[in-house]
């Protein structure tokens, strides 16, 4: 898959729209990315999944972060054959109450999974979940990089980020 095919997908989903939208953070921006759209679009799904696949090894586990992760980690999962768990972002108080959902050993290795990256925090504070479970995690796969200091606060948590399309890349190409 070519940056610019993951680039006409995410247009086609209706997944790139313009207009004053307040992001998660509290910041503002003129453009806002739907996860939601391009995550329940089979089509992208699907160019998403094979593109993290062909950045996997056969022995690497998937940790998806909730909400937005967990549609990526299974469907890549799916694709590569290769097994995934789920990171939470808060505790639930029933059930479990596990931060990380699925079989974790002790030391195994995680490459984590996410759809937007703006700020990092919320990639950070999943993988330090992860990691408190016992994995050991270095990668993180990202479908959009907003461009807005994410990856170098997601570099100082000692992970390598690896993005399939930047901001520049999907505004570029308007």
């Amino acid at each position: 898959m070519t940056n610019q095919a993951l680039i006409d997908a995410l247009r086609a989903a209706d997944a790139v729209q313009f207009g004053e939208f307040e992001l998660s953070h509290g910041g503002t921006s003129e453009y806002y990315v739907d996860k939601y759209l391009f995550e329940t679009d089979p089509g992208c799904l699907e160019l998403i999944a094979e593109a993290f696949a062909d950045n996997l090894e056969s022995d690497d586990k998937l940790g998806g972060v909730a909400l937005g992760g967990v549609p990526l980690a299974a469907a890549t999962s799916v694709a590569a054959g290769v097994p995934y768990v789920i990171a939470r972002k808060q505790r639930k108080d029933y059930g479990t109450a596990n931060l990380v959902e699925g079989r974790l050993e002790e030391g195994e290795e995680v490459v984590v999974v996410e759809d937007i990256v703006t700020t990092g925090t919320s990639l950070v504070e999943a993988v330090e979940a992860l990691r408190e479970a016992g994995a050991t995690v270095n990668r993180a796969l990202v479908v959009v990089d907003r461009e807005e200091g994410g990856r170098e606060t997601v570099e100082d948590a000692g992970l390598e980020m690896e993005s399939l399309v930047t901001a520049s890349e999907l505004l570029d190409s308007q």
